[in-house]
């Protein structure tokens, strides 16, 4: 059986990581792309912790190449659309990984948090969309996979954030209809708890709680045994999603929470 993603050129939007102890979700999807044959454009804000990723690809023999932007800029979303093309000459999947929240759940929290929140979760894939769309109209072909979170759907203080992943869930499920007639594919995945670094590192310095401590009250809160998961749970969840193994599956929003989702109470 020949690699999943041969021949495949990707996007990874949010592909390096924020420093800690395990790997985040960029860096796995994109590691995993490029081991299953994928080409892949490492676009992050910080080009170091993108280059980071393309140093693990390089010393497993895979093909990668790191592009600083910022995507709530759209001039740097363009860029990024045309270094890919530039590169490779084509574009065959898109994967969104970018979000930034806020712990506020009042209509009173400061409007540019709320507009930050909003354009780096939302407004960022729409402009991605402006540029990445026509060139898989073209071609007939296409796979965008967006990352949200089961705050979309579950309740959380976090107004903002909440919001705005359901809106990525809502222009998921509208891309995917739109998009259908010319072969392109549109589906999400909501994480659930996760030990990664934004989550764990992130979390432990804003409460001010040991790691440890954190890492055990996050397990307790996930029904399936075992706890958190990681990002290689959201990594081979993407690379299913893109892969032609899944064809026939456009549209879809999927939990990867060990059930967390699913839980009515407490």
């Amino acid at each position: 059986m020949g690699k999943r993603l041969e021949n495949k050129i990707a996007i990874v939007i949010g592909a390096g990581q924020t420093p800690g102890d395990t790997i985040g979700n960029g860096r796995a999807i994109s590691v995993l792309f490029a081991k299953e044959g994928a080409k892949v454009v490492l676009v992050d804000k910080s080009l170091e912790a993108a280059q980071e990723t393309e140093k693990e690809i390089k010393r497993e023999g895979g093909d990668s190449h790191s592009v600083k932007a910022d995507i709530t800029n759209i001039d740097d979303c363009e860029a990024v659309t045309d270094k890919c093309m530039a590169l490779y000459g084509r574009i065959d999947i898109l994967v969104y990984n970018v979000g930034t929240g806020d712990g506020r759940s009042s209509v009173e929290m400061p409007v540019e948090r709320w507009d930050l929140v909003f354009d780096v979760n939302l407004k960022g894939l729409f402009y991605m969309y402006r540029f990445v769309l026509p060139i898989m109209e073209k071609q007939e072909s296409g796979a965008l996979l967006n990352i949200s979170s089961i705050a979309a759907i579950a309740p959380t203080p976090m107004l903002a954030y909440r919001s705005s992943k359901a809106g990525m869930n809502a222009l998921t499920q509208s891309i995917a209809v739109h998009y259908a007639k010319k072969g392109i594919r549109a589906n999400a995945i909501m994480p659930g708890l996760l030990d990664t670094p934004m989550a764990i590192e992130g979390l432990s310095t804003a409460l001010g709680i040991q790691k440890d401590k954190l890492r055990d009250a996050r397990n307790k809160q996930v029904p399936l045994k075992g706890g958190m998961g990681t990002a290689w749970d959201v990594a081979y969840a993407t690379l299913f999603l893109v892969s032609d193994e899944a064809k026939f599956i456009s549209g879809a929003i999927l939990p990867v929470d060990g059930a967390q989702s699913s839980k009515v109470g407490g």
